[in-house]
């Protein structure tokens, strides 16, 4: 049996143009820049626990909690003002751990599905667990120049991040994946778009049922119905493949579930397969 706890570590306020790209203009309208608040959504930020016979991995680590001193939007270096966050008590990764009665020491894998700041900026938090993985195509970009605009490498400051190879496997949008316990049950799949090495992973139990935690491949199920790339992509092309595929998977029979980390339809629940 594998449970998947869903957990909100807060929210992010953005400008919808942000999830959803969109036919504007204004080439920045994801920014906010030259919007009215108007456009403004608030957006769940989740991260899940997965309780696997093989090991307690957490996939995302949502904000750190030093978010809750910042009383004004988060500036970013390039575009001004673009999130804001809010993490209440209680609902930073290493509280959410204590509820069900873990500590990070627990974990015996954390994977980050990338490195931007409401997925891996909780790290911190958990960082003594005993596996902390990221795609190499993930960490090698955040060293790139995007690392001056879109990553803070504080936030894993002092951290062992232990990097893994897609492999081909014929799995996932790209046919990479790579399979952490060498038995299908969890297989991480590279779907590029919204960062050059964004995971998706996919939960599958032997009756192969299966739960897709897609990231920010797409930010709601709408994103995948009707094909709204993130407005944030490195790769505008690249980013409807996952896409497409997550639509294909998810009209499957053995599909028991497709999550984006932001969604405003789900909330924290517990999922058994």
């Amino acid at each position: 049996m594998i449970k998947i706890h869903v957990l909100h570590t807060g929210r992010v306020k953005v400008d919808e143009a942000l999830p959803f790209r969109t036919n504007s203009l204004n080439p920045l309208d994801f920014t906010g820049l030259f919007r009215s608040k108007e456009h403004k959504i608030w957006l769940p930020v989740s991260i899940y626990l997965i309780e696997h016979p093989k090991g307690l991995i957490l996939f995302d680590t949502g904000w750190d909690n030093s978010v809750r001193n910042v009383s004004k939007e988060k500036k970013n270096r390039l575009f001004g003002e673009i999130s804001v966050a809010d993490l209440p008590a209680g609902q930073a990764v290493d509280e959410q751990l204590l509820s069900l009665g873990y500590t990070s020491k627990d974990l015996d894998y954390i994977i980050l599905s990338h490195l931007d700041g409401d997925h891996a900026g909780g790290l911190q938090l958990v960082k003594e667990a005993n596996n902390i993985l990221v795609s190499s195509e993930e960490l090698e970009a955040s060293k790139g120049w995007s690392r001056a605009i879109r990553y803070n490498s504080k936030q894993w400051e002092g951290i062992n991040l232990q990097t893994f190879e897609f492999i081909d496997s014929g799995i996932g949008p790209m046919k990479r994946s790579f399979d952490l316990f060498n038995d299908g049950s969890l297989q991480l799949i590279w779907s590029p778009g919204h960062s050059k090495g964004l995971t998706s992973l996919m939960v599958k139990n032997d009756c192969e049922d299966y739960v897709l935690l897609v990231a920010d491949t797409g930010y709601a199920t709408k994103s995948w119905e009707k094909l709204i790339i993130p407005g944030i992509s490195v790769n505008k092309k690249q980013a409807y493949q996952p896409l497409k595929w997550v639509k294909e998977m998810t009209r499957q029979p053995n599909c028991i579930a497709a999550l984006a980390s932001h969604d405003t339809d789900v909330k924290p629940h517990t999922i058994t397969l």
